[in-house]
């Protein structure tokens, strides 16, 4: 099978502690074992990684919704990131228009109304609670709902929720999220699946290789990571996880992920800060205090082969002569990143890297089955529930007091 994800670590010694990897090989081995259990029961968040995942929705019931080229997701967090992380990823081979409402964001929301014809959008309400303050604002500002409307398709979970009342109430379409799965962990659940079908994916390729990291050397990978992970979080050194990005495609995704890393890690005064940086623009703004700044960031370097349709070509000779001619964009990009990869062992700068080499579904769901079992552990070893997100609640209910 072709290798589409190549990954490695460069932290170095001095950044680790010296004795906690000894210490937490025997209660890793145990929690992977755990997990691989956890991934076979279905009343398990982790079972949204098992190959045979059951969906509460068949693809023949999507089918009546492959009419509408316009697509809107109204979602917050964990519920539309997913989905904007695969519509990015995979935008060259789709051929509908999507639009993402994942912000309180009125010149929006008014422009979308005036330039678009709503009867022919159609609208995808995601919300796990059904509570969701800023996901049913935009919903309700829209103007859409009336009795059997077509056009509206509704996810959430199947309780007197305020959606679910709402979905009931309109005879709505209507897909049952899964009780087990919470936000952050469900792009793999009907949450990221349906909007997937309907952008013409084939969501069965994306759970390909999503247990690939529990098997072999990519096993021993995750094994290494994790440990290393840990000791960071433990050491409490590093304070930044800076996610550089030479992928415009994958931006997205690292929001995905920023959001995965906050909210399962960020707990009892511990956690990283996950930040994206876009590369090589960052080399002119961020990169003198990256290499010569505070030494509390982990870099996590991404980038996607992929051969440039646009190249550097003259025939003045003044242009002939420089070393940029004949040269793709793409290779530009990566020797840039070559040249802050080897300066960044040169200072002994901790770094992860991401090699991409195409992109497709599987590898998609290759890199949301990784972040989602190497955040798990994480959590697990360093005795953080990675489940909840307890201070995100308390801001939820003044919300709604203050609104009251």
């Amino acid at each position: 099978m072709k290798n589409e994800l190549e990954t490695k670590n460069f932290i170095p010694q001095k950044y680790l502690k010296k004795r906690i990897k000894k210490n937490y090989i025997k209660k890793l081995k145990n929690i992977l074992k755990k997990n691989i259990v956890n991934i076979n029961d279905n009343k398990k968040t982790l079972n949204v990684l098992h190959d045979k995942f059951k969906f509460n929705f068949k693809k023949e019931e999507l089918e009546k919704f492959d009419k509408f080229k316009i697509i809107a997701i109204i979602g917050m967090g964990g519920s539309i990131l997913g989905a904007e992380s695969i519509y990015y990823f995979l935008q060259e081979k789709i051929k509908k228009k999507f639009y993402f409402f994942n912000d309180l964001d009125e010149k929006k929301i008014s422009i979308f109304k005036k330039k678009i014809n709503l009867n022919k959008v159609l609208f995808i309400v995601i919300s796990k609670s059904g509570t969701t303050v800023e996901t049913l604002t935009n919903f309700l500002s829209l103007n859409i709902l009336k009795k059997k409307s077509k056009n509206i398709l509704v996810i959430t979970e199947k309780n007197n929720n305020f959606l679910y009342s709402i979905t009931r109430r309109f005879n709505l379409n209507y897909i049952e999220h899964k009780k087990n799965v919470g936000g952050r962990y469900s792009v793999l659940s009907e949450v990221g699946s349906v909007p997937a079908y309907l952008m013409g994916c084939n969501i069965k390729k994306f759970r390909l290789n999503i247990l690939s990291f529990l098997k072999g050397n990519k096993k021993l990978f995750l094994e290494e990571s994790v440990l290393k992970l840990v000791s960071l979080f433990k050491s409490k050194k590093i304070k930044n996880i800076i996610f550089l990005n030479y992928a415009p495609e994958l931006e997205g995704f690292l929001f995905w992920c920023q959001q995965l890393l906050a909210e399962s890690l960020g707990k009892k005064g511990n956690g990283f800060l996950p930040l994206i940086s876009n590369v090589p623009k960052d080399h002119h703004s961020l990169l003198q205090l990256y290499l010569d700044g505070p030494k509390d960031k982990l870099f996590c370097i991404f980038s996607l082969d992929k051969n440039s349709k646009e190249k550097i070509s003259s025939n003045d000779n003044l242009i002939k002569s420089h070393f940029l001619n004949k040269k793709e964009l793409y290779e530009v990009k990566k020797a840039q990143r070559k040249a802050l990869t080897k300066t960044l062992k040169e200072k002994k700068i901790p770094f992860r890297e991401f090699k991409i080499k195409t992109n497709n579904e599987s590898v998609i769901g290759e890199l949301f089955a990784y972040f989602i079992l190497e955040t798990i552990i994480v959590g697990e070893l360093a005795n953080i529930n990675p489940y909840d997100q307890p201070a995100v609640e308390r801001v939820k209910i003044l919300t709604k007091k203050l609104l009251k």
